[in-house]
């Protein structure tokens, strides 16, 4: 159990890093608010902190890791590499979750996607993502309070990597960040990718050659900015 002054630095930790995302996300040009020009932002949802989604995981790595594929909301396949498996207990349960690499990046950040009981009904149905950074000695906090939404959550302008079904937890994780609004809130990531499609065969006659193309990608390892809270950069379809 924590000690009442390491408590409230973690809490203080956490607070500090919402109200920084939050002003990433309502000032940012690289917010996906902001970049898509999505109406509304007042903050992002959160469940209240709790520390019993706070636990030490082992990651079992995949030597060498393997070629990967994630659905993506616009139904293509993100190319990652398998790196491992983090192995970890919430209360009396053993878990696992699927780690991905994205494929090509010399970064040491890596990402966690996963699904939970929550999941399409408190939380982004087609699921939320954690980030790690890897070291030598294979142990983590696994932080689910610092669960975070992708941008597809917010838009159709960014495109996003889905959880495997093996990344679907038999249980609910009420920690982290929360759906941002109902109407945006599919089921599932086969939800998800129906609805982009029913768009697109109503969407407006396509842009003439050379009009620039707004679809966007959102890296797995941004969450904002700060020390802990990385910004988001523009790049690639991870």
């Amino acid at each position: 159990m924590a000690k009442p002054a390491t408590a409230r630095r973690y809490l203080a930790e956490l607070e500090e890093e919402r109200r920084l995302k939050d002003r990433f996300m309502s000032e940012h040009p690289e917010s996906p608010f902001v970049d898509a020009h999505v109406p509304g932002f007042t903050g992002l949802r959160y469940f209240p902190p709790d520390a019993s989604y706070r636990v030490t995981a082992v990651l079992e790595r995949v030597d060498p890791p393997e070629y990967a594929y994630l659905r993506t909301n616009r139904d293509n396949q993100a190319e990652m590499r398998l790196i491992g498996h983090l192995r970890f207990a919430l209360g009396a349960r053993a878990l696992s979750l699927r780690v991905y690499h994205a494929s090509g990046s010399a970064s040491t950040s890596v990402f966690v996607p996963f699904r939970d009981r929550t999941s399409g009904h408190d939380s982004y149905g087609p699921g939320r993502y954690l980030t790690i950074d890897l070291n030598e000695t294979d142990r983590y906090d696994l932080d689910f309070n610092r669960a975070f939404n992708p941008y597809s959550a917010y838009t159709d302008a960014f495109e996003c990597s889905f959880p495997p079904t093996e990344n679907d937890l038999p249980l609910p994780i009420r920690a982290g960040e929360k759906v941002w609004a109902a109407e945006r809130n599919p089921s599932s990531p086969e939800g998800a990718v129906r609805e982009m499609v029913d768009k697109a065969l109503h969407r407006p006659p396509a842009k003439p050659a050379g009009a620039r193309n707004r679809s966007k990608s959102h890296r797995p390892d941004s969450r904002g900015s700060s020390d802990r809270v990385k910004r988001p950069g523009r790049a690639r379809r991870l």
